[in-house]
């Protein structure tokens, strides 16, 4: 059993997210959906019968998402990481989770979906190169300027050490 679930707090868009990544991620469902009542809403402020949470597993890692209205937003300080053992894999994250998301807020392999959500999408080769003394410097030199990361080039300069 999983103990610890992140939730995601949205304005209004919580449904619509967990579909998002559900169909995203392989091995992905939505679990359950619960629904705003009258109760507490002097306090939520939310219609009756609206979504108030959704959720949901990635890949088996399970998630809420809360429809909480547009008390807080999303920001960089936390941020899900995708773990690729291909480039096909950084490809596929990339460009699905980027869809529709801020165009410039690509950097290093992080990107923030059109949710405002931010991901990190990391090859596995990236942390043992960066382990590696002789290897960190200039490979994190090449990190800063990319946005997607470039497997291949990344193992180019790190073959040059």
């Amino acid at each position: 059993m999983q103990r610890i679930t992140p939730c995601l707090w949205f304005d209004h868009q919580a449904e619509e997210a967990a579909v998002f990544y559900t169909d995203i991620f392989k091995n992905s469902k939505i679990l359950d959906t619960a629904r705003y009542t009258e109760s507490g809403h002097e306090l939520h402020g939310m219609p009756s019968g609206s979504v108030m949470t959704v959720s949901f597993e990635l890949d088996g890692q399970c998630f809420t998402a809360l429809n909480g209205g547009p008390v807080f937003t999303f920001s960089e300080a936390i941020s899900l990481q995708v773990d690729c053992e291909t480039q096909q894999e950084v490809d596929y994250y990339w460009e699905k989770l980027s869809e529709g998301g801020d165009p410039n807020a690509r950097q290093c392999g992080w990107l923030k979906d059109k949710f405002g959500v931010s991901w990190q999408i990391v090859p596995n080769l990236l942390p043992k190169l960066l382990a590696d003394a002789t290897k960190a410097k200039p490979v994190m030199d090449a990190v800063f300027k990319m946005q997607k990361i470039d497997i291949a080039e990344l193992q180019r300069i790190a073959a040059e050490r």
